[in-house]
């Protein structure tokens, strides 16, 4: 039912059925906006007495003494979410499909049967976070946290590990080098059972030192599908 199910589910989000007959196609992704940036309105130059001058400089010196808080920085990567049938799930992330040596590598504490019935939805948020008090996560790159709370549309569901990358998860990225996007099974892939999968693209947002995030982007035809994972070093949620 599983196989079936992201059979059914995931291959019409990344390869829909009504296509275009012609020979190219261009897939505009959801997430990126531009429009902002084309779109400025234009600059006007006013000619301005000395008097004015000065009220505008004190008053542009008082501006520049406040700080804008910094923008979040965005960029693409490739995210890969696999696991056993009855067994956990692992979340990959890449700058290149072809290397197999991940940017990082998590091992979620949810199996991927309920993985599945998260998804059914259309929604599935997992925030992973740390405890900033404990001395030695306090000022470490989040990706180099090893151990987070783990929670899934926002239920507490156990501990997720950083991982490095062994010689089956190699061989699982080996295997899925020719995938760009899509979902399917790999028979016998990873352990003694068929691992199931699911490759997209990821808008990696760093808001701050103490929070990151990865979120799906959906072809424009697809369905939908809305998937989340959040690093974040806040104790707000650990005590729950």
């Amino acid at each position: 039912m599983t196989i079936d199910f992201l059979r059914r589910f995931f291959l019409p989000c990344f390869f829909p059925s009504s296509t275009a007959n012609t020979t190219t196609s261009t897939t505009t992704k959801k997430r990126f906006s531009t429009s902002s940036l084309r779109h400025r309105p234009p600059t006007t130059t006013t000619a301005t007495s000395p008097s004015s001058s000065t009220t505008s400089s004190s008053t542009s010196s008082r501006a520049a003494a406040t700080v804008a808080p910094p923008r979040p920085s965005k960029s693409m990567v490739i995210g890969t979410i696999f696991g056993n049938r009855g067994g956990h799930v692992w979340f990959c992330v890449q700058h290149d499909r072809l290397s197999t040596k991940p940017s990082l590598l998590l091992e979620f504490p949810i199996s991927t049967n309920d993985l599945v019935r998260e998804m059914r939805n259309g929604l599935l948020r997992i925030a992973l976070e740390c405890n900033p008090h404990r001395p030695d996560l306090a000022r470490c790159p989040l990706r180099s946290v090893p151990v987070w709370t783990v929670f899934c549309n926002g239920r507490k569901s156990g501990f997720a590990a950083r991982r490095r990358a062994g010689e089956r998860v190699r061989s699982v990225l080996k295997t899925m080098r020719c995938v760009s996007v899509g979902a399917g099974v790999i028979p016998a892939g990873f352990g003694s059972e068929e691992l199931m999968y699911m490759r997209a693209n990821f808008e990696h947002v760093v808001g701050s030192a103490d929070s990151e995030s990865f979120h799906l982007i959906n072809p424009d035809e697809g369905p939908g599908q809305e998937l989340s994972v959040f690093l974040l070093r806040s104790g707000l949620g650990l005590d729950r």
